[in-house]
């Protein structure tokens, strides 16, 4: 399979790595026997020339006929790029994984600053913590969130804390700045949010504590990972605010005039995936 030359976006042509789909299997939870399993079918469909993207479908439409969980967190990514084409689902989403870790959440809250006023994605609060979170949301899996993003998201947070220490607000509790993204940092942006104590997640950082890991601990998936409803009807639903499987209910589906038949089916999917995280 290495010996097979992929197609990149810029036109490249470059090796196949199998490493790579070997470790994106396994992360998405199939056994190293379904790993073996849809590499030996997949290898005899291999052309040179075929997209890296194309040669991904094809192993997860394996994978899916071997286990719908594992198919179900293998998407997740994808799902994740999904929840577009606004960010406004990413961040009710982000809002969900940090409620999991028993704060009280609010979404899309107006602060006042020590200078001026900020429209925050999400606001968090425990006894002891205050996070503020700003999230950086991409329709393309390429596109990075780079230092001047960093940089901006820093001073908003900064004009924030000035405001609540002069008030007290910050007597008894410590403050986080967190700035999540659905794709990737620059390294120039990781090393700023490091030195700045600027909390940086993305799909695979930090290395405990990403937004792919703290998905899979928290099981809140998202109902773009559903295979049994439509784009349309997915857009439906996180028009209505909800973003999560665990959210869906036959009543919420019916609303929107899908049949009987295929309410149980998606149900029947959704309860598959989170019984199975």
């Amino acid at each position: 399979m290495n010996k097979i030359l992929i197609t990149k976006k810029s036109g490249e042509k470059v090796p196949f790595e199998e490493s790579k789909l070997i470790n994106s299997l396994k992360r998405s939870g199939a056994s190293d026997a379904d790993v073996e399993k849809v590499l030996s079918v997949l290898d005899a469909q291999l052309v040179d020339g075929m997209s890296t993207h194309k040669i991904y479908q094809k192993a997860y439409d394996l994978l899916k006929i071997k286990s719908r969980k594992v198919a179900g967190r293998y998407r997740l990514k994808k799902a994740i790029m999904e929840l577009g084409p606004t960010g406004y689902p990413f961040e009710r989403f982000v809002g969900k994984l940090i409620e999991f870790m028993e704060y009280d959440t609010e979404v899309g809250v107006i602060v006042q600053g020590k200078c001026v006023q900020h429209e925050v994605d999400v606001v968090a609060e425990s006894e002891q913590k205050r996070i503020i979170v700003e999230c950086k949301y991409h329709r393309e899996g390429n596109r990075k969130s780079d230092v001047k993003v960093a940089m901006y998201i820093r001073s908003r947070f900064n004009d924030i804390e000035n405001a609540w220490r002069e008030e007290g607000k910050l007597d008894h509790q410590e403050l986080e700045g967190w700035l999540v993204t659905n794709t990737r940092f620059t390294a120039d942006a990781l090393t700023y949010g490091n030195c700045a104590g600027l909390k940086l997640i993305s799909w695979d950082y930090p290395e405990i504590g990403s937004l792919r890991q703290r998905i899979d601990h928290a099981g809140l998936h998202p109902i773009t990972s559903l295979r049994s409803m439509t784009k349309k009807e997915k857009q439906y639903i996180l028009d209505e605010g909800l973003v999560l499987c665990r959210e869906l209910s036959e009543d919420v589906l019916a609303k929107y005039g899908i049949r009987a038949s295929k309410i149980r089916k998606i149900m029947e999917e959704a309860k598959n995936l989170i019984s199975n995280t």
